[in-house]
């Protein structure tokens, strides 16, 4: 195979942790495409990954990576997840076992993967290079050249710049951050005709600079939609977490002309989780950020409209129609509605914590900040899964982590499978009946007050680092009194409606009973953690986006 430009620097990357195997796999590897590709290999998922990350410094392309299923401390499925984070166009090949065959088929969900091969492949020529051969043939043909990116011009400390990074990480736009002391921070900053007074500057994939951007005009400027394009809709999905995005994947999939509406970025609080490993389907766990990814593609590609920042402050019922009303006066109506506005964490209220907001102090896993934590000790308040789940994903970097849980112990809010988890990992610690009383610190987080509230006893620790997971407040504030909620203010339906579950209600006009998932409005429905008397996981909120699409059926075809 004769060398090419398109190939001088491109690599066939190899990870077995047993050195006689990876060297036959590179041996095998390079007696067929040593003249034309650079064969690498590593004996370990996490080296794998330090020398993934150094290929990808020095502009070097990666082709196809090969992973051993069976690896200590890191299988296969991970490293070709984390691998995926630094070359996305690789394809990918996993080494299993006959026993492991399982395996191969779930990391086609996790991974995407291109193909598996059962060890041993003897002859190569006829089990190995064919397959590789067409991989490399279709990794040919595509374009590797890196996409141009949106660029942050920041402050490590500053809240502002937090919420960017935030925003673009969630919505799944790739950046590249640039801290404002740094030569090349300086270097776009005087490019820009800015001295760094005012931060962040975030300029475009098209070379557009944007100083303390709104995230609705950043939103327009890398891509994402922001306003309909229609005026009528048979569905309006108000939220964009699990619920909503399971709504929108069944609605349009079942021909519904379907929107959904999202304030900041899909996902929700699930969208922010490290990993979730009791989903079904998925035995390795997935991150949030991937299955949110995976989801939103799946309502576009079934034709969904997806908003993004359009904050709803209104719902009205003209007739037949319900409409949406958003915060700069514009609307979009439809003739059903599935409220799945899910929950927001609550804020702690002790002295210190709003004022270093987003400067050391973070409601949700905050995942762009999380790679800044590396051998720091972080504190964690939060009894709940997403609080473990943070615990977990934060341990691997940071020196020690520090759950605070105000009851007296995990048992109670969280699953079993998370706290056994956390209890085999050495640098988590779990302080039971601790609450925040104070936060300090000049610009940024320096210390935290904690109070045992049984021992009723205070000190003082030193953290740069305090992520919060508390409480569930609904986001029902802007609903007319007509939509029912608890005193709570989450949203009833179906037989919540009355206290003894007996119909007809005073307040409704329809000769038949609300459906399971209706409100108290006709023709508008609730999913998800919103909904009163939810049970607050991934699945069951998934469920019910589908199942409420079921009950839009029901109402469309009787109205």
């Amino acid at each position: 195979m004769a060398q090419t430009a398109e190939t001088t620097r491109s690599v066939i990357f190899t990870v077995d942790d047993d050195p006689g195997v990876s060297r036959a796999v590179a041996r095998d590897l390079r007696r067929r495409y040593g003249d034309s590709y650079r064969v690498v290999r590593a004996e370990s998922g996490e080296a794998g990954l330090t020398a993934l990350r150094e290929l990808k410094l020095r502009g070097d392309q990666v082709a196809v990576l090969v992973a051993d299923y069976r690896m200590p401390r890191m299988n296969g499925i991970e490293f070709l997840e984390q691998a995926l984070d630094v070359y996305p166009g690789a394809r990918r090949v996993l080494l299993t076992a006959y026993a492991d065959t399982h395996a191969a088929i779930d990391a086609i969900n996790v991974v995407d993967l291109d193909h598996y091969l059962l060890k041993p492949w003897d002859p190569p020529e006829e089990r190995l290079y064919p397959v590789l051969d067409d991989l490399l043939a279709a990794w040919r043909v595509t374009d590797h050249r890196p996409p141009p990116v949106t660029r942050i011009v920041g402050h490590r400390f500053s809240a502002r710049s937090s919420r960017t990074r935030d925003f673009l990480a969630r919505n799944q736009i790739p950046y590249r951050w640039h801290s404002s002391g740094d030569p090349e921070g300086a270097r776009l900053l005087a490019a820009a005709g800015q001295d760094g007074e005012r931060l962040p500057l975030v300029i475009t994939p098209d070379g557009t600079p944007l100083l303390e951007p709104e995230d609705r005009d950043l939103a327009a400027q890398v891509g994402l939609a922001t306003a309909p394009a229609a005026d009528f809709y048979d569905l309006v999905v108000v939220g964009g977490g699990p619920a909503g995005l399971g709504a929108a994947v069944y609605g349009a999939s079942e021909g519904l002309r379907t929107v959904l509406v999202e304030r900041s970025a899909t996902g929700g609080q699930a969208g922010q989780s490290s990993r979730i490993e009791n989903y079904l389907g998925f035995p390795d766990g997935v991150s949030g950020a991937q299955l949110t990814d995976r989801a939103r593609r799946q309502a576009a590609k079934f034709g969904a409209e997806i908003l993004t920042t359009r904050e709803v402050t209104a719902l009205e019922v003209t007739g037949a129609s319900r409409t949406v009303r958003f915060s700069d006066g514009s609307a979009v109506a439809a003739h059903s509605v599935i409220l799945a506005t899910g929950v927001s964490y609550r804020r702690l209220d002790a002295p210190g914590l709003a004022e270093l907001t987003g400067c050391g102090v973070f409601y949700g896993s905050a995942l762009t900040e999380t790679a800044q934590c590396r051998g720091d000790d972080v504190y964690i308040v939060g009894g709940g899964n997403s609080a473990g789940q943070a615990a977990l994903h934060l341990a691997r970097d940071a020196g020690d982590v520090t759950l605070l849980v105000r009851g007296p112990s995990l048992a109670a809010t969280m699953s079993h499978y998370l706290i056994q988890q956390i209890e085999r990992t050495p640098n988590i610690t779990v302080r039971a009946t601790t609450v925040v009383e104070a936060a300090s610190g000049s610009g940024r987080l320096e210390e935290l007050t904690l109070r045992d509230i049984a021992a009723h006893r205070a000190e003082t620790v030193k953290t740069q680092w305090l992520f919060v997971f508390v409480g569930a407040a609904p986001l029902t504030d802007w609903l007319a009194d007509g939509v029912l909620r608890d005193e709570h203010g989450f949203v009833l339906s179906g037989p919540d409606l009355t206290a003894d579950g007996r119909w007809p209600l005073a307040a409704w006009k329809q000769d038949r009973p609300p459906y399971h998932l209706e409100t108290s409005v006709p023709g508008v429905f609730t999913a998800g953690d919103v909904r009163a008397h939810s049970a607050k996981r991934v699945a069951s909120a998934v469920g019910e986006g589908a199942m409420a699409v079921m009950f839009v059926h029901r109402y469309l075809e009787q109205s």
